[in-house]
């Protein structure tokens, strides 16, 4: 069975679902070949529409689908896949995207062997470019990794990690985007302190970060060395970098991603 063959359900299609359903559309995959499961009528409505895809019930995508999609909140793991494992062979590659839920914690609940593969997904996703982490469970194979590396690289990139590592990659990439948009947000509040419309302040703000971000991407520069670029002795960024020290931004920004690590774990010992 040929990769563009193999049968695929989204389960939970929330936000991050739906953007993994367009993204593998978006990249060629037949829309035959994918289903998706809603607990709404409206909604399995809207995502026929909008996506052309069969949309079915949980236990019948675990009876007809090759991989598994878990999209949905860590609270919701265990009853998920508790419903879904009677109806789960061992051949069914489960992946799931659930923040801090272990490998082990699912793959004790299925049929001895069955592969599981999590992933760390963030919201860029939405607008294809998300970073999502990928880590084997205990009996996945290089083969379902790569699968797994195929269905995220069309919402935008991947990057392997061993398992141990994605309570950091959580805190770091899971939810890094919510610290950009914080940062955004007060950056605009600033601008508007200093005199500007609320409009402009933003597109002012927002260009500087996509414009930024493309210049690390793209240059391969390290941040320091582009920081250093445009930070002259006397000048005016110095002068908002030392209140930024002053202010113990930096030891703050590694105490968060601490809290997010820490969260993280919590909630995959079931807090």
């Amino acid at each position: 069975m040929t990769s563009t063959t193999r049968r695929i359900a989204v389960i939970g299609t929330g936000k991050m679902g739906e953007a993994l359903l367009g993204g593998m559309l978006r990249a060629g995959r037949p829309p035959a070949t994918l289903l998706a499961t809603a607990r709404r009528e409206e909604r399995a409505a809207e995502l026929r529409a909008r996506h052309g895809v069969e949309v079915v019930s949980n236990t019948e995508a675990a009876k007809v689908a090759d991989t598994l999609i878990l999209a949905v909140k860590p609270r919701d793991v265990p009853a998920l896949v508790d419903e879904l494992a009677p109806h789960t062979p061992a051949d069914r590659l489960l992946i799931s995207c659930a923040a801090g839920i272990p490998t082990a914690a699912i793959e004790e609940r299925l049929t001895p062997g069955t592969p599981v593969v999590r992933v760390m997904p963030n919201t860029p996703a939405l607008v294809d470019e998300g970073m999502s982490v990928i880590s084997g469970g205990s009996h996945a194979t290089e083969e379902h990794l790569a699968h797994a590396e195929e269905i995220f690289d069309g919402v935008g990139r991947t990057q392997r990690l061993p398992e141990y590592q994605q309570d950091a990659a959580t805190a770091l990439s899971g939810s890094g985007p919510a610290y950009f948009f914080y940062l955004v947000e007060a950056m605009t509040d600033a601008g508007i302190l200093l005199g500007l419309p609320r409009d402009q302040a933003h597109d002012l703000v927002v260009q500087a970060a996509v414009g930024a971000a493309v210049m690390m991407r793209d240059t391969g520069e390290h941040p320091v060395k582009l920081r250093e670029a445009v930070t002259s002795p006397g000048g005016t960024t110095i002068s908002a970098i030392r209140e930024l020290e002053d202010h113990k931004v930096r030891a703050a920004f590694i105490a968060a991603l601490e809290a997010a690590r820490d969260r993280s774990r919590e909630l995959g010992a079931g807090g």
